[in-house]
This record gives structure tokens, C-alpha cells and sequence, in this order.
């Protein structure tokens, strides 16, 4: 039998039809744990800022009744003076209440969020055919959203998700917030990164950041740049003592910047000065991002794309244009070249499909071997044997055989 003719497996006819295969195949539990983590991380920091305000707010009503409460009971006390005490505490108490209802609506808009992811996944065990196919299409839209603002294609994510109705099923507000900060890094402004540090030190502290570092380091080398040198120590006073030891070298070699002009060659005292160092602030703040609301390095579209494609991988893809089946999604000139790093697909049990028609090769539609050793079955030979007299032309080669000379092939 020649490998050419070899049957192969049924695989998606269509590129939409792979895709929402892709998304089946994947582990939901896996790859859907950020859907929940990020808007839960949110709602868990927007509790903690309520917190704080309400504190803070509950304190300065306190301090005015004191306040009140002392020149009550004092000798000295008068009219004006207790209204005008009492005006303070209905003023604090004001601020109290639109604060709490400010906060409280937060938190609010944030529970509904997870709530209706919550409810979004569980359409996932749907007895409902239509359902579950709904619910195909909006998760394939979801990750489409979440790969475009990786990609950096936020105008095109925003379009996708308001057309799709999608917003508050993805990652959008997060990632808008770091491109201002990307944004603004790009533009030689680093005061939204230093807020964005602020707003998330805890966390980052956590993780070992060195972010807020490196952005302090920037701003020194900056100074040094436009030659003024008086203020980089103070800047250097102000910020890099007390710093972890494991900055030590970095500081010293920044503080030796000094001792240079701006355009030095020397090295790498000329790499510091370098405005590459703009860009490589820009990624590490897109990977701190990342892994203070525990995204993976690579979107989930990418993920489910590349199990698809390994679990639909065979080697016909790869013997030439010979073995590639115009309905085999990996055989497809792009797609062909994204899964050729991958793994190949483990088959422990195959379905064989003709060539001619793709109709499954079984006992009702018995594989027939040609002269030349290609492989078809059994129902299409014979229809294109009726229209031709008993004839039929091989569709590969092009020979033209009668039917009698094909010969039954047994799979074992």
C-alpha cells in the first residue's frame, strides 16, 4: 500500500469549526481559573480600600463628637460655639454616608461581575444543546478579546467585546489601566507607574518586585541626562537608601554616572544612559501585571490553539503537498506552521475516511486498493465507475483503471 493512499483520520472541515473544537478539548477548570481570579483579586482590593476609607472617615466623626462632647461639658461653653461644633459633625457624618455608599456601590459592581462569570461558566454543563453552542461562541469571542489586548490591539479588542457583549466577561478594565501606564512610560513619564506601584505595593512587595526600583533608577539616570547632577543626589538620598542589598550593585554603578558626562561610550555606563532602557521598563511592567493577577505569559487562545492543533496533528501533515488533506485544519499552509514545534496527536484508536468522498472506510464502505496502491473506498470507485462505464481515474496520479482490477484491503 502506498503511503500516499494511506487513509487518515476525520479531522474539522472548517477553520471555525477547529476553533470551537479547540476550546471543547481544553480543561475548563484550567484554563478558565483567571476568568474567576482577576475579578475576584479586584473585588478583594476594592474590600480592603472601603476598609480603609471607612476608617478613616469613622475616625474623624469620632474626633468631631469628642470635640463636642468636651465643650459640652465645659463652663466656657456657648451657643454659637455648639452649633457650630454640630454643623462639623453633620458635615463629617455626610461625607461618612456618601463615602459608604460610594464604596458600597463599588463593591457591588465588582460581586455582580463575578457573579455573572460564575453563571457564564456554568452554561458549560448545560443538558441544553443550543446552550452549550452559545456558550462555544462567547467563550471563543472572550479569548479573542484577551489575545487582542495582549497583542497591544486595544481599539480592536474594545470593538470586539462591546459588539459581542462581552465587557464584563473579560480582563478589559485591567488591561486599559496598563496601557496608560505603558502609555505613559512610552511618552518618558513615569508618575502613572509609580501610582500603579503605590496602588499595589503589598502585592508586588509579595513577588519580589523591583519595578518601583528600576523606575526610581530611571528617573535618577534621567536627571543625569539633562545634567542635573545636584538633584540626582538628592533623588538618590531620598530613594535608594534603605533599599534591598541585592540593589547595591545597580545603585553603585547609577551613582558612578556622576563622574560621567552624558554622552559617554564607555561601558556600561553608556548602556544606562541608553533610551532602550525605556522599553525594557514597558515589559516589565507587562509581566508584573501579568503575575499580580496570576494570568499565565500566554494568553489562553494561544493555549486551547495549540492543544487543538497537536491533538489534531498527524505526519501526513508534513510529507509535501502530496499528503495534505484540503480539509485538515493543520494542513493549512499558517496553521502548518504554528504546529510544527508541537507534539504530534496520540491516536490510540483511528477512523478511516476516503479520500474521494470522506465518508468513514468500514464494513459497510470497504477500503479498495488501486493498481498503483492508493486507497478508496468502496462507494466512491463504484459511482464513478457507473458514470464512466467501469472506469475510474485515480484523483491523485490522474491513471485511469477499470473497476475490476481494485483489490479489497484488510485492516488489521
Amino acid at each position: 500500500m502506498s503511503t500516499e493512499g494511506r487513509p487518515r483520520l476525520t479531522q474539522p472541515n472548517s477553520l471555525q469549526n477547529i476553533l470551537e473544537s479547540l476550546v471543547t478539548m481544553a480543561d475548563v477548570t484550567s484554563i478558565e481559573h483567571p476568568t474567576l481570579k482577576v475579578p475576584y483579586d479586584v473585588l478583594n482590593k476594592k474590600f480592603r480600600v472601603a476598609q480603609k476609607t471607612l476608617d478613616r472617615e469613622a475616625c474623624q466623626v469620632t474626633s468631631a463628637v469628642s470635640e463636642l462632647e468636651k465643650v459640652l461639658f465645659t463652663d466656657n461653653r456657648s451657643a454659637s460655639n455648639i452649633s457650630s461644633l454640630l454643623g462639623g459633625v453633620v458635615e463629617k457624618l455626610t461625607n461618612f454616608k456618601r463615602k459608604a455608599e460610594e464604596v458600597t456601590q463599588d463593591e457591588t459592581e465588582c460581586g455582580r461581575v463575578v457573579k455573572r462569570r460564575v453563571d457564564h461558566l456554568k452554561e458549560h454543563d448545560s443538558l441544553s444543546p443550543s446552550v452549550v453552542a452559545e456558550w462555544k461562541r462567547t467563550r471563543l469571542d472572550r479569548l479573542l478579546v484577551e489575545y487582542l489586548l495582549r497583542a497591544g490591539c486595544y481599539s480592536t479588542a474594545t470593538k470586539l467585546a462591546s459588539a459581542r457583549g462581552t465587557e464584563g466577561l473579560t480582563n478589559l478594565d485591567v488591561f486599559l489601566v496598563a496601557r496608560e501606564v505603558e502609555q505613559s512610560l512610552a511618552c518618558r513619564d513615569t508618575s502613572k507607574c509609580l501610582s500603579w506601584c503605590h496602588d499595589n505595593r503589598s502585592k508586588l512587595r509579595k513577588l519580589n518586585s523591583s519595578l518601583e526600583f528600576n523606575v526610581r533608577m530611571q528617573e535618577f539616570i534621567e536627571l543625569i541626562k539633562n545634567d542635573r547632577r545636584m538633584e540626582a543626589i538628592k533623588h538618590a538620598r531620598k530613594y535608594f537608601t534603605g533599599q534591598d542589598p541585592a540593589h547595591l550593585p545597580s545603585i553603585q554603578r547609577c551613582m558612578a554616572l556622576i563622574a560621567f558626562p552624558a554622552g559617554t561610550d564607555v561601558s556600561p555606563y553608556n548602556e544606562l544612559l541608553s533610551d532602550v532602557r525605556w522599553d525594557e521598563l514597558i515589559e516589565q511592567f507587562r509581566a508584573e501585571n501579568l503575575k499580580l493577577y496570576q494570568l499565565s505569559s500566554q494568553s489562553a487562545f494561544s493555549v486551547v490553539v495549540q492543544a487543538g492543533l497537536s491533538a489534531l496533528k498527524t505526519p501526513h501533515c508534513y510529507r509535501g503537498a502530496t499528503g495534505h488533506n484540503p480539509d485538515c485544519p493543520v494542513c493549512q499552509p499558517a496553521l502548518n506552521s504554528l504546529a510544527s514545534p508541537l507534539p504530534f496527536a496520540h491516536c490510540s484508536q483511528s477512523r478511516l475516511v476516503c479520500h474521494i468522498s470522506g465518508e468513514q472506510l468500514n464494513e459497510n464502505n470497504q477500503p479498495l486498493m488501486l493498481p498503483n496502491g492508493h486507497v478508496y473506498g468502496q462507494k466512491a470507485l463504484q459511482q464513478m465507475a457507473d458514470e464512466n462505464n467501469g472506469s475510474i481515474v485515480c484523483p491523485r496520479t490522474r491513471q485511469t483503471f477499470n473497476i475490476s482490477e481494485a483489490e479489497k484491503v484488510y485492516v488489521m
